[in-house]
């Protein structure tokens, strides 16, 4: 058994009908490039109708059909925020949670302890975070329910330092299922080659085309830090 194996990321999600929402940190194989992608996936109408839309720091989740917006109270945010000259990545409103203690000078573990899973009962959905530094080394974090019942939260961070060619996969939900199974341990070691182009169309065509929603994928040059960045909106 090879434990450091860099499994395939796309054949990680291909066939897998709901992965749920995805962050992926890593670095290029040159060592001369971050990586950062982030995926969202829905099943419900409420879901399905959303875009990623770009901010002068990152980027939002907004309803592609404002006549269609329901509850939106958990798929509105802000999923991607510069902070610096750092990235963090999230599935939902703790983006700003983490920046805030960030620009205090506290640690991102800090921040989310003051934040727990979705109450979305009986699913409790996992809040998946990730913060991207400048030297390519990152951060991966998810806090998810204790039990069955959302008596308790589990909070595990991961820290990485920045390889070329590996990056790590974290996701919400094994799979589809009611309720929907939540990730279980660290998040999977992938493999990351390519260019910006190829590295997000073989994830994009990999997603489920039922569930898929939108993809964020950013490249950031770790010697000026200036970056290139895609955006893929289903509905658009």
């Amino acid at each position: 058994m090879d434990i450091y194996a860099k499994q395939d990321l796309c054949a990680l999600v291909s066939g897998n009908p709901y992965p749920g929402r995805g962050i992926v940190l890593g670095m290029t194989a040159d060592g001369g490039t971050s990586v950062a992608a982030y995926f969202i996936m829905g099943r419900s109408v409420n879901s399905r109708n959303r875009i990623f839309a770009e901010e002068p720091d990152g980027i939002r989740t907004e309803a592609y059909d404002p006549s269609k917006l329901e509850d939106p109270s958990l798929i509105i945010y802000h999923p991607v925020r510069q902070v610096g000259r750092g990235l963090i990545v999230t599935n939902g409103d703790q983006t700003d949670t983490i920046l805030e203690f960030l620009k205090k000078g506290l640690p991102m573990e800090q921040a989310l302890r003051t934040r727990e899973f979705e109450p979305d009962g009986p699913n409790w959905t996992p809040r998946i975070s990730g913060l991207l530094s400048p030297d390519g080394s990152y951060k991966l974090s998810i806090l998810k329910s204790a039990d069955a019942d959302g008596s308790a939260c589990v909070r595990q961070t991961f820290e990485y330092p920045g390889l070329p060619g590996v990056g790590h996969f974290l996701h919400t939900y094994v799979t589809d299922g009611d309720p929907i199974p939540t990730f279980q341990g660290e998040p999977e070691r992938v493999a990351i080659s390519g260019d910006i182009d190829s590295f997000t169309d073989a994830l994009w065509n990999a997603l489920d085309p039922n569930n898929k929603i939108s993809l964020f994928v950013r490249f950031t040059n770790l010697t000026d830090n200036t970056f290139t960045q895609r955006i893929c909106n289903k509905n658009q």
